[in-house]
């Protein structure tokens, strides 16, 4: 990553956008006029999808607004004049961005009763209310499944009393039945009463329904994709009587559009200038239903787009005191071996460096771990990137914040990257308050932090659940904790899922 960089004062440098890589090898920095110019990186590859098969299950007036949003997609979607049409890009259409159709009409689809969604929506016991819900939307899809149909992804969606009601940090008020506090929550995680009043299976689960419906959901071997109904709303994105306030339709339908490319199977774009042979890492922790027990996963990505979740061991990872997580030196080799092992499974590269990217420092243990793993050859990196969310700020002259992709080395080894920031693409800074950077410190391996930064800012565009010029962190931490609450709902159930597309 030969990148060019603006020297400023006392080592900060702010690094070109990174491009990206479409049809024919065309290359630009933002994915929307990428696609638009040069259609999807994959498009010319034997067994891309073409015609997108999908179900849906909704209520009726779900199913109804999804329809005609289906419809919206299939011609252009022009931003509103009175709209900047830099920062929101007209939509052409899914067929003239993606070389693909998306039918308005649904392979199959299956409505479900409003009133007994609601009435599972409202009981007062959580893991009752979120299994319940997330019940009646996965009967319908195992139905659909059973059909023989071949579908490439399905799409549920829900009310917005259901994204109210049955998220970790709903705080639901009113309803029926009963609570039921933790204490009683694990107590009935494995013992049944005497005249069954209810199921054991649901305490076993987190009570967050995406993390659930996508985790149970696995078991039918096709991507879910969950989207709130007012998210489809075609009408003008206004705030009325404290109602949801949207981004513009044109935006909307980008960011949708290649979600469902995505998950049939296709690579909207590919990281436009890396280093072949480079494996980028990312591991996480987190916490299980059962009591002091961390669950420990790695994400896997490589320059084609493609991700791969790898699952570690759980145990008792949590470092007391200091809110870090460190593995001991046979399950860190366990768990890089079974990334080495997915590699050279999936792709048909030489590997030639491992960059691990952390949250917590590694201590000497976990590193020996990750040494044994390491085939003779193939170089280890570990880096740490954490936001520094109290600490460190920087502001430029003027009204306008930094300019994103700033860095600032404060040594070999160590310094801040401003992912967020001014955005001169777009001529917009899309924040609310004064960026955050990315503390980046390489932990082992004979790399410049320089380099290291470059990568990670590289990888700050591989977000295939929207279509932006580009996140504030890598996609190897950007989805860690997302990835690892969704495996950690229910640690005790069956095979997970490798590919990305299931857990985005």
């Amino acid at each position: 990553m030969n990148r060019k960089r603006r020297s400023l004062v006392n080592n900060i440098s702010v690094f070109d956008e990174p491009q990206l890589e479409f049809a024919s090898g065309g290359k630009l920095e933002h994915p929307r006029d990428g696609l638009a110019l040069f259609g999807p990186a994959d498009s010319k590859e034997p067994g891309r999808p073409g015609e997108l098969r999908y179900g849906i299950v909704g209520t009726k007036n779900s199913v109804a607004v999804f329809r005609e949003f289906a419809k919206a997609l299939a011609r252009p979607i022009l931003t509103q004049s009175h709209l900047n049409d830099v920062l929101w890009p007209h939509f052409p259409g899914f067929e003239e961005a993606f070389q693909a159709t998306l039918p308005a009409e649904p392979a199959w689809v299956e409505e479900l009763d409003t009133l007994a969604l609601k009435d599972a929506a409202t009981e007062r016991d959580d893991h009752k209310r979120v299994f319940g819900v997330a019940s009646l939307f996965l009967n319908r899809l195992k139905a659909a499944k059973k059909s023989g149909q071949p579908f490439h992804f399905f799409i549920v969606v829900i009310p917005d009393f259901v994204f109210l009601t049955c998220r970790t940090l709903s705080r639901f008020q009113g309803g029926h039945g009963n609570r039921v506090g933790k204490r009683e929550q694990r107590i009935r995680a494995q013992i049944l009463d005497f005249f069954e009043t209810y199921d054991t299976e649901q305490y076993s689960w987190s009570h967050d329904f995406r993390y659930q419906i996508k985790r149970r959901g696995m078991e039918f071997d096709v991507p879910i994709q969950i989207i709130r109904e007012s998210t489809l709303r075609l009408a003008a994105a206004e705030r009325r009587g404290g109602g949801r306030q949207l981004t513009p339709l044109s935006d909307r339908a980008w960011n949708l559009a290649t979600a469902f490319y995505y998950k049939s199977g296709g690579i909207p774009w590919k990281l436009g200038d890396v280093r072949d042979g480079v494996c980028h890492v990312g591991v996480s922790f987190n916490d299980t239903s059962t009591a002091d027990t961390v669950l420990s996963t790695a994400q896997m990505f490589l320059d084609d787009g493609n991700g791969h979740v790898i699952r570690g061991d759980d145990g008792n990872w949590a470092s007391a005191g200091t809110g870090e997580y460190h593995l001991n030196k046979d399950s860190a080799c366990r768990l890089l071996s079974k990334v080495l092992a997915a590699y050279k499974f999936l792709y048909q590269k030489t590997l030639t460096e491992v960059v691990l990217h952390t949250r917590s420092a590694i201590n000497e243990e976990e590193l020996e771990g990750y040494q044994a793993a390491c085939p003779k050859g193939v170089k280890l990196v570990v880096v740490r990137v954490a936001p520094e969310r109290l600490g460190l700020r920087l502001y430029r002259t003027g009204t306008q914040p930094v300019l994103r992709g700033t860095f600032w080395q404060v040594s070999p080894k160590r310094g801040f990257l401003w992912a967020s920031g001014f955005k001169p693409r777009l001529l917009t800074y899309g924040g609310s308050g004064v960026p955050q950077p990315l503390c980046i410190d390489v932990q082992y391996g004979n790399v410049d932090v320089l380099q290291a930064a470059r990568a990670i800012f590289t990888l700050t565009k591989l977000n295939y659940n929207a279509c932006n010029l580009g996140e504030n962190q890598p996609v190897t931490t950007h989805f860690s904790r997302l990835v690892g609450e969704i495996l950690a709902s229910n640690p005790s159930a069956g095979n997970h899922k490798m590919d990305f597309k299931y857990y985005i």
